[in-house]
């Protein structure tokens, strides 16, 4: 059956994949983007080819109205935590008052007799903290560990709060460290092609020891899909995290992509580990079982996709 869904955020990189998934089902997808720095503004040209897709130029917080829908699904967001423990302004006016801003609107519209629309929520792994071992589930403490993490965990808290109290229904989406073609320049692999381009030295905090859980873009557009589609009592009002189930080392993400980039293995030439981040996170895991007993799975493999993703970003993209 064909939804009408809200996108905010959809010309991001999680929100991209988001719509263009939305879009080949045939679902009518709504896009909201204000159009920042990290948007890639190239993509409606792409997406207004689509007949059951409009678009607003909008900051969430100034979203005046919902038209009809079925599902709100907020991709909005500041993500970069470098950027929050040097200014965190932004990460509260995005994260935390956007959020607040959009549960009033649906509050506000459901207030006219209406069950409609849900609130698919993206968080992120980063809510619980790290751990050095084992896997964090979906009834685990919040532990966020920076400034950007702790405005989703208050999103978080946010939502539970307004479906306490009034009754909003929603999910709320916590996925691990996500990758694909099309990420701004800012993230680790993007970057790394950035400054080997530049033929500058890729900077890693802490040696690269951090340790992170990589997810394909496109399995976790693919799992939202699979929750509103199994939409029922037991989905609704729920917390899911998606993770890639493969982990390893920014150190050794970064080797990969030197070798595939320069064909070079004497790594120490490309390197510069003399960073530190205030309060820098060890390791980030979730376990998903919950979602995968939905019937998802993640389909994309790391080192699979890492040679096309390093040859769009060395051969294609425009920096």
């Amino acid at each position: 059956m064909s939804k009408v869904v809200y996108i905010t955020g959809c010309l991001g990189f999680i929100g991209s994949y988001v719509t263009r998934t939305c879009l080949d089902l045939g679902w009518y997808v709504k896009g909201v983007d204000k159009m920042t720095y990290a948007s890639n503004k190239g993509l409606l040209k792409e997406f207004k080819k689509y007949p059951n897709f409009s678009f607003v130029k909008c900051d969430i917080n100034d979203l005046e109205f919902l038209y009809e829908c079925d599902y709100v699904i907020n991709t909005a967001a500041e993500t970069h935590v470098g950027n929050s423990i040097v200014k965190s302004d932004d990460f509260i006016h995005s994260n935390v008052n956007g959020v607040h801003h959009l549960l009033e609107l649906i509050r506000n519209y459901r207030g006219e007799g209406e069950n409609k629309p849900i609130l698919l929520h993206f968080s992120t792994d980063e809510v619980y903290g790290d751990v050095t071992e084992g896997e964090h589930i979906e009834t685990d403490i919040l532990k966020p560990s920076n400034p950007y993490s702790a405005t989703k965990a208050a999103a978080d808290q946010l939502i539970l709060a307004w479906n306490r109290t009034y009754n909003l229904p929603y999910v709320i989406i916590r996925p691990t460290n996500n990758y694909g073609v099309g990420q701004y320049t800012e993230k680790l692999i993007p970057k790394s092609c950035k400054y080997l381009k530049l033929g500058k030295k890729i900077p890693l905090h802490n040696d690269g020891t951090p340790i992170r859980n990589w997810l394909h873009a496109q399995d976790t557009a693919d799992a939202v899909v699979i929750i509103i589609q199994n939409m029922d009592e037991h989905i609704i009002n729920n917390i899911f995290n998606i993770a890639g189930g493969f982990e390893q080392s920014n150190l050794d993400t970064v080797r990969k992509i030197i070798t595939l980039y320069n064909n070079d293995s004497n790594y120490s030439n490309y390197l510069d580990l003399s960073y530190s981040r205030q309060g820098q996170d060890v390791r980030y895991a979730l376990n998903d079982n919950k979602l995968r007993g939905l019937g998802w799975e993640p389909q994309k493999k790391f080192d699979q996709e890492l040679p096309d993703i390093i040859k769009y970003y060395k051969e294609k993209f425009i920096w």
